[in-house]
């Protein structure tokens, strides 16, 4: 405190910004804002920002960074405050379902298809779906760096009516939802999230974990552990993990190395990673017919493979410094002295580094019908394990 600071942010996040100020007690803080976007933007297009103006004030950028830092602090500039989220009230507006569906439609409240009207009866249906009293604390969610709302167990049931759950599936939402994660992100990059789903529970909600799989997503047929007891969960429990990224990469199917060999699949795993950002993991989502080969050949545990892979799939230093994400992301952590971003940094260009610091960045979930050997991928990280159990 008591160091002058002026926030410089891109235009597009202005009501964000402004919001985030006020939540914190400071609703008039000097701001500088910039074009937008800045990415994938030359160091030329950059300073031509910097030489022009505020496109919100219009005034010269730098002059008005300038003057944030050093002008004293008007009346107005000094008043504190912040502002609170309202989640609405419990019931509200148009007399009619029909005008109700308008409504939502009309304030982008839906993705435009039709929900289901949370009336008291369907909610009060859904709440028998738990254990948990109605009013209990879930957890709080926002999207990106917006201040996060608080929500019930009874918010969540409205928002499961609304989206056309039924009462068995409700634990399992609630599992979600405690995690705070929410399925969409404040960020001019397309961020994507995924859920697995293990445990019987699979089989009780009917989940499409054979052909057709890649809705929700669990592990069938598989010959290694599944993924919640990698994550320290026994095998009869059930349970969602979560994860998050750039999303799936086109799929790709078997493909031999020469006449009468089978395929090498974990080097197709492997050439279909030169196309991630390494920033985030890898979710590799082979079908069982690929697991059950895999294991054959010797690996006979997921995290034998996904060593294979962490030391198979490398880079050079230079691609590697090249890359947006590992710049904007990995190079302040490597002048922190982080490892192993701080040596990476350090080595020549030639130099060949893996793409992931660590062999569990990959991650491995069987899915599939078992009538062709595919697999998909994804540029995901894992986040968390959640028991469906405790929601029940």
């Amino acid at each position: 405190m008591g160091i002058p600071t002026a926030p410089m942010v891109t235009r597009a996040f202005r009501e964000l910004v402004t919001l985030n100020a006020a939540k914190r007690g400071m609703p008039r803080v000097r701001t500088v804002f910039t074009p937008h976007p800045v990415w994938g933007k030359s160091a030329e297009e950059l300073r031509a920002y910097v030489d022009g103006p505020d496109p919100v004030t219009g005034k010269p950028l730098m002059q008005e960074a300038v003057e944030a830092l050093t002008l004293p602090l008007n009346e107005e500039e000094k008043k504190t405050g912040e502002v609170t989220v309202s989640v609405g009230p419990a019931t509200f507006g148009p007399d009619t379902a029909d005008n109700l569906q308008e409504h939502y439609l009309n304030n982008g409240m839906t993705d435009y298809l039709p929900i289901i009207l949370p009336t008291e009866e369907k909610v009060e249906a859904m709440l028998k779906g738990t254990r948990h009293k109605p009013d209990e604390i879930v957890g709080k969610m926002a999207a990106g760096a917006y201040p996060p709302w608080q929500y019930t167990v009874r918010q969540v049931a409205v928002n499961a009516v609304m989206a056309g759950a039924r009462p068995e599936y409700f634990p399992t939402i609630l599992a979600i939802a405690s995690s705070g994660w929410a399925s969409i992100f404040s960020s001019t990059n397309s961020f994507a999230f995924a859920a697995v789903i293990n445990g019987p529970i699979r089989d009780k909600l009917e989940m499409n974990y054979g052909i057709g799989a890649l809705g929700p997503l669990a592990q069938p047929a598989s010959p290694w552990a599944p993924l919640h007891v990698q994550k320290g969960f026994k095998a009869e429990e059930n349970v969602v993990s979560l994860f998050r990224g750039l999303g799936i990469v086109p799929g790709q199917g078997a493909r031999g190395t020469g006449v009468n060999e089978n395929p090498r699949y974990e080097e197709q795993f492997s050439d279909l990673f030169s196309v991630f950002t390494g920033f985030f993991g890898a979710l590799v989502i082979p079908d069982p017919l690929i697991a059950q080969s895999l294991k054959e050949r010797g690996y006979d545990t997921k995290e034998k493979l996904a060593e294979w892979l962490h030391k198979n799939t490398t880079q050079t230093v230079k691609d590697y410094k090249n890359r947006n994400f590992s710049y904007l992301f990995e190079y302040p952590r490597a002048l922190r002295g982080e490892e192993p971003y701080a040596t990476w940094y350090k080595l020549p260009d030639d130099a060949v580094i893996p793409r992931w610091p660590k062999a569990d960045h990959i991650n491995i979930v069987v899915a599939g019908g078992q009538t062709n050997a595919y697999f998909q991928a994804a540029t995901m990280s894992y986040g968390t394990s959640i028991s469906i159990d405790k929601w029940a």
